[in-house]
């Protein structure tokens, strides 16, 4: 199941993912994201799993910012559900795309994008292909 959530399961989830080397404080967390950011919890047996955050750009996009499944509960569809979640209530605020960043080391990820009509924007190189981070863009409806 996937539904709005609160920053504190969103950061309980974050904090157990392990492909994360920087972790966000819960404080860090709120001061990030503005009032009215979107927060959507994926559930498993009535327990947080997966989430997404997102927020309004300053360009009339929706920024989605961070999120992940845990790996326990992978490979069954829950990003997928997140990312349509996500873009189905950004599309309904009225937002014209959305953006996202991502690495070449979250492959998942790029595929993910990719397959759901992402398209990259921008690639910014700091000498370590693993750490590049890629710019994607999807118009909305």
């Amino acid at each position: 199941m996937i539904r709005p959530g609160t920053i504190e399961e969103a950061w309980h989830v974050l904090q157990a993912i392990p492909e994360f080397d920087q972790r966000h404080s819960l404080g860090q967390l709120q001061e990030r994201l503005p009032a009215g950011a979107l927060i959507l919890i994926a559930e498993a047996d009535g327990q947080p799993v997966g989430c997404k955050l997102g927020y309004a750009a300053e360009d009339d996009s929706f920024y989605s910012w961070l999120g992940g499944v845990l790996p326990a509960h992978r490979k069954a569809g829950l990003a997928q559900r997140l990312l349509e979640f996500q873009e189905r209530r950004a599309a309904e605020g009225g937002f014209s795309a959305i953006t996202v960043k991502s690495m070449n080391r979250y492959p998942a990820m790029l595929r993910l994008l990719i397959r759901n009509g992402y398209q990259i924007r921008l690639v910014e190189h700091f000498g370590d292909t693993a750490r590049e981070r890629i710019h994607f863009i999807k118009p909305l409806p």
